[in-house]
C-alpha cells in the first residue's frame, strides 16, 4: 500500500477512535495473508432492493459504508458486493465466468431460507447425474453437499457445506467456463500469483481467500462487462506497483491506475485475454 493511502487511512482511522487490529474492522479477512488477495464481486442491476434482498437475507451479507461518500456495500468474509443501478445485458450463464461459489456451514438452512424467499434453486440441472438431488442441494457418496441458486437478474451462486469453516458464509471460488482452462491458469500464476492446481479435476489457481477454478465449455463465451457480473475484483498492497509489472507484461489497462481520495481507494481495470473485465483495488481492506 502507498504512504499517502496509508496516512489518509490512518487519520480516518485516528478521527473515529477505532484503535484496533485490522482483523476486527476489515471483511477482508485474509488481507495479511498475500501481496493479492480476491476483494469485490461487482454487480449491475435495474433492481438494487431485489439484489440487496438476495444479498442480505437470502445469503446472510451485512451492509458496511466505504470511504467519506458514505456509499453501501454489502460484505461477508472475504467479499464485497457492490451494486450498480445499470441495466444487465445477460445473466451470468453463458459468460466466461458461470459463476461465483461460497462455502457456508448450514446449507439446510440457507436453502430453506432461500427458496422461502422465493428464489429457484438450479441444483439437479446444473449437476451431473451422480448427485442425488433432494429439496435443492445435491449430495454425491463420498461426496461434497452443495446447491445452486438463481438469483436477481439471473447471477448463479454455488453454495459448498463445510462445517470446519470459520464463519457462517464465506468467500469460496470464482468458476469460469473456458475452452482454455489450462491457458487461463498459467496466465492467472503468471499476473496475479495464484498457485496452480487443481480443483474437482479442473484446473485452477489458488489464492489466499479464494480459489480461481477454470471449468471448460466447447466455444468462448461472452465477455463479463455489462453482464450482471459486470466484473470481479482483487484487493492488493501496492497497487502502482502492480500496474507497473502488469504493464511490463503487456497488459492494457481499460482505466489506468488512479487513486480515489474520498473513497480511500486506488484502483486500475483490465480485461483478461478470455474477457473478463477485472478490476484492481488497494484500500478495500479498511472495510
Amino acid at each position: 500500500m502507498n504512504s499517502a493511502l496509508k496516512l489518509r487511512r490512518f487519520f480516518k482511522l485516528l478521527l473515529c477512535g477505532l484503535f484496533v487490529t485490522p482483523m476486527a474492522w476489515s471483511q477482508l479477512y485474509s488481507a495479511d495473508e498475500g501481496r493479492i488477495i480476491y476483494g469485490h464481486h461487482h454487480i449491475n442491476t435495474q433492481d438494487l432492493e431485489s439484489q440487496q434482498r438476495f444479498w442480505l437475507e437470502g445469503l446472510g451479507g451485512t451492509v458496511r459504508t466505504l470511504g467519506e461518500t458514505g456509499r453501501e456495500v454489502i460484505a461477508f468474509p472475504d467479499v464485497l458486493v457492490f451494486l450498480t443501478d445499470a441495466a444487465p445485458t445477460s445473466g451470468t450463464r453463458g459468460t466466461i465466468v458461470n459463476h461465483v461459489g461460497f462455502e457456508t456451514t448450514d446449507i439446510y438452512a440457507d436453502v430453506a431460507r432461500l427458496q422461502a424467499l422465493g428464489y429457484r434453486m438450479i441444483t439437479r440441472e446444473e449437476l451431473p447425474a451422480t448427485y442425488e438431488v433432494t429439496g435443492g442441494i445435491g449430495r454425491r457418496v463420498a461426496g461434497n453437499t452443495i446447491a445452486y441458486v438463481l438469483g436477481p437478474d439471473d447471477i448463479k451462486v454455488e453454495l459448498i457445506e463445510n462445517k470446519d469453516i470459520a464463519h457462517p458464509i464465506q468467500m469460496h471460488h470464482i468458476h469460469w467456463a473456458s475452452e482454455a482452462g489450462e491457458d487461463m491458469r498459467e496466465w492467472y500464476a503468471e499476473h496475479l500469483g495464484a498457485v496452480s492446481g487443481l480443483r474437482i479435476g479442473q484446473p485452477a489457481g489458488q489464492l489466499p481467500n479464494v480459489n480461481l477454478t477454470f471449468g471448460p465449455s466447447e466455444t468462448r463465451l461472452a465477455p463479463t462487462q455489462g453482464t450482471v457480473l459486470d466484473h470481479i475484483g482483487f484487493e492488493v498492497d501496492n497497487l502502482k506497483a502492480l500496474c507497473a509489472e502488469l504493464e511490463a507484461k503487456g497488459v492494457v489497462f481499460d482505466r489506468p491506475y488512479a487513486e480515489i481520495p474520498a473513497l480511500g481507494l486506488a484502483i486500475a481495470f483490465f480485461t483478461d485475454p478470455w474477457g473478463t473485465y477485472i478490476e484492481l483495488t488497494e484500500g478495500l481492506d479498511s472495510i
